[in-house]
């Protein structure tokens, strides 16, 4: 039977725990949500017979939902591909600061509320366009969200700001079996992006999924550390590994980016888009029948986990060199194969606004034997190969630079498998 072992954080836990407790207060919450947060799941608490009865229920999505996906590699039959249409550059807002380079602030403050280049967009634009005639030839239908207008600014009694786009529906919507889950998001720039959507999530509702909508944060100025000291690489490295990150714990907030799911197991990192509240009320949310574990990495900017730790079949999980897992014992120990991707071959002058290079490991399976893979990127699709598994090889170096991959890029909305256990 499963039997999941506590995820634990060392030193970096006890602190991240020290430092949420005294924010939000053992009285409100319970002494201790937050060390039970960071270093397990609900597993710790389920008996083997609780499991053994669970693992053989049947599945409980409705025959006739369109909505249906447990896993990042079972047989991909529908899915949801963003637009670059009327992309915006987020204002140089301290959250997007500590989200990106030092060598792109400047770009962010000259073009901060305006149109990304006009000619990289259409390029862009193209790409994806491309792909998702490709994603057709293999059997998968598309869907895609509304065009909006994302220079329009808007005022909450908070802040203000203006939007940025509906490129990436995997940073804002997470699939859990027949559940659509939406998530509230970190940026002030990305409020209101879940409204390019919400046209294709009531058609699947009223196909029989279910639809939530998690805690809106009100973004006020309290959910970020408004003098977050960020100036190189060593000071993110150094706060990342004392568990300290623009984001607060005011408000529960989290981009769905930051979850990865492996059927009853659902992977997330603390990251500066992502806090302890906004995973616990995931994990609150998705128990008893799914487990959501806390990993972290020795990542100096983390947001997103999908470039970091790319779980692609039943065992087997990329894993950034660059930014080694803390807990990866864990997936050893339980059998998974842990391989490293190859450098990225994406040249220095490509601009990536806002992502690293390692959106090379940020793929789409198709199946456990077919993946979606940047065409220029020769050195993966070796890797890939070797592995038996065949490449579908798209070009969107352009739609790269909008800071995301094929992954980033898609939302899987169906996937022809069930619900299973992946750990023993």
């Amino acid at each position: 039977m499963l039997r999941v072992r506590c995820l634990r954080g060392g030193s970096r836990g006890a602190e991240a725990a020290h430092y949420i407790g005294s924010r939000v207060g053992a009285a409100a919450l319970g002494a201790g949500w937050v060390q039970r947060t960071f270093q397990s799941t609900q597993a710790a608490t389920a008996s083997q017979n609780t499991c053994a009865a669970d693992d053989k229920a049947p599945s409980p999505v409705p025959k006739d939902c369109l909505v249906c996906s447990y896993n990042e590699w079972d047989p991909l039959e529908e899915v949801i591909v963003g637009r670059a249409e009327n992309a915006c550059v987020p204002p140089f807002s301290v959250e997007v600061k500590a989200n990106t380079y030092e060598k792109y602030w400047g770009f962010y403050q000259k073009f901060g509320g305006q149109s990304f280049p006009k000619d990289h967009l259409k390029k862009a634009i193209a790409e994806i366009e491309e792909m998702c005639n490709i994603l057709k030839g293999e059997g998968v239908i598309v869907k895609r969200p509304d065009p909006i207008d994302w220079s329009v600014q808007y005022k909450t009694p908070d802040f203000e700001s203006t939007g940025m786009y509906a490129a990436m529906p995997r940073d804002i919507l997470l699939v859990v079996g027949n559940e659509i889950i939406e998530a509230p998001m970190a940026w002030r720039a990305r409020f209101f992006e879940y409204r390019a959507y919400r046209r294709l999530i009531k058609d699947y509702f009223n196909s029989g999924a279910k639809w939530t909508t998690a805690p809106k944060p009100t973004m006020a100025d309290e959910l970020y550390d408004q003098n977050y000291p960020i100036h190189s690489v060593e000071d993110r490295h150094k706060l990342a590994a004392q568990g300290k990150f623009v984001t607060t714990e005011f408000e529960p907030c989290f981009d769905a980016a930051d979850f990865i799911r492996a059927g009853r197991d659902i992977f997330v990192q603390r990251s500066q888009v992502t806090n302890f509240m906004g995973i616990e009320w995931m994990r609150r949310h998705l128990a008893p029948d799914y487990r959501v574990h806390v990993i972290s990495f020795k990542d100096p900017n983390p947001m997103h986990i999908d470039a970091t730790f790319n779980i692609i079949g039943p065992g087997l999980v990329l894993s950034n060199p660059d930014r080694p897992c803390h807990q990866i014992e864990l997936f050893k120990k339980a059998g998974w194969t842990v391989i490293q991707p190859p450098v990225p071959l994406i040249p220095d002058d490509h601009p990536l606004w806002m992502s690293s290079k390692w959106l090379s490991m940020n793929v789409l399976m198709l199946d456990e034997k077919r993946v979606m893979v940047d065409a220029n990127e020769t050195s993966i699709q070796k890797m890939f190969e070797k592995l038996g598994i065949s490449t579908i090889k798209v070009n969107i170096r352009h739609a790269n630079s909008l800071g995301g991959g094929f992954h980033c890029w898609t939302c899987d909305i169906r996937r022809r498998g069930t619900l299973q256990s992946y750990f023993d």
